[in-house]
């Protein structure tokens, strides 16, 4: 099944995706909702972004090819984590796919895609054993962790370079059902291909990072965690298209427009 939220006209709600029709649901898909007959077509309706997440997290360097590029990029030998390390995303930076990456006035006008996995947390998971971990998901979405590598040489928390407003695109929908050993993703700048790369070449699993974050901090329904990326695209700067797909998931798609613009 695929979880979206929707706007048609003045009215949002959660929906249920099938084929080119979106049908509506009452409720909060992880309280009590009803699935309604009431449906509308995609072409008719906005896509918003798919949940409000109470917390999101990053599964931080979970890609070999990741810390291989990003070390060749900044002329360093890489590091490889000894165990998962994860970081915060801001709530407040997500978009839906459609809207416009802002490019900040005061940045250096270059930004950087992470195209991605995300995980979208079904129950409360405290302290959960590795074989458990999967039965609290509920289930999976794409993300863009967009990046200004000017102001990461400097962010001791990655606060501004990571978490600016419009830097987390997420969606376009929620994919319950996956096996989220081999999902597989593309990324493309303006129509061209930057990488294509699959879940199962993660450093740790899906289930390693649910069962390992749950043994400190208690996950809560709608909780995201972002799983890291392969390689290391090149810039992007206003004007730019970034998408982000999955044929289990969908299309995640973005363009960049300069601060200025946007706020004309």
């Amino acid at each position: 099944m695929k979880w979206c939220r929707f706007q048609n006209g003045e009215h949002a709600s959660f929906g249920l995706i099938e084929g080119d029709r979106v049908r509506e649901v009452l409720g909060h898909p992880l309280q009590a909702h009803q699935v309604t007959e009431r449906s509308f077509a995609l072409t008719q309706t906005r896509l918003l972004v798919p949940i409000q997440p109470p917390m999101m997290y990053f599964a931080g360097p979970n890609f070999v090819g990741h810390i291989d590029a990003m070390a060749q990029r900044r002329g360093q030998p890489p590091v490889y984590p000894k165990q998962p390390d994860p970081h915060f995303r801001s709530v407040h930076a997500l978009i839906a796919s459609g809207e416009p990456i802002i490019v900040p006035a005061d940045s250096c006008g270059r930004l950087q895609p992470e195209g991605q996995l995300t995980v979208v947390i079904g129950k409360l998971a405290r302290k959960v054993t590795l074989s458990q971990a999967l039965d609290h998901v509920w289930g999976y979405s794409l993300s863009n962790d967009i990046t200004e590598r000017e102001w990461q040489k400097t962010d001791r928390t990655m606060f501004r370079s990571k978490n600016t407003d419009t830097f987390k695109p997420l969606g376009p929908c929620i994919a319950t059902g996956l096996d989220p050993s081999d999902i597989r993703i593309t990324v493309r700048h303006n129509g061209k291909t930057l990488v294509t790369y699959s879940s199962a070449e993660q450093i740790w699993s899906v289930a390693t990072w649910v069962h390992e974050l749950s043994q400190t901090t208690t996950l809560h329904p709608g909780d995201c965690i972002m799983m890291g990326t392969q390689g290391a695209a090149g810039d992007m700067v206003a004007g730019d298209t970034i998408e982000v797909e999955s044929p289990d998931i969908g299309l995640l798609t973005n363009t960049l427009v300069a601060e200025s613009v946007a706020q004309a």
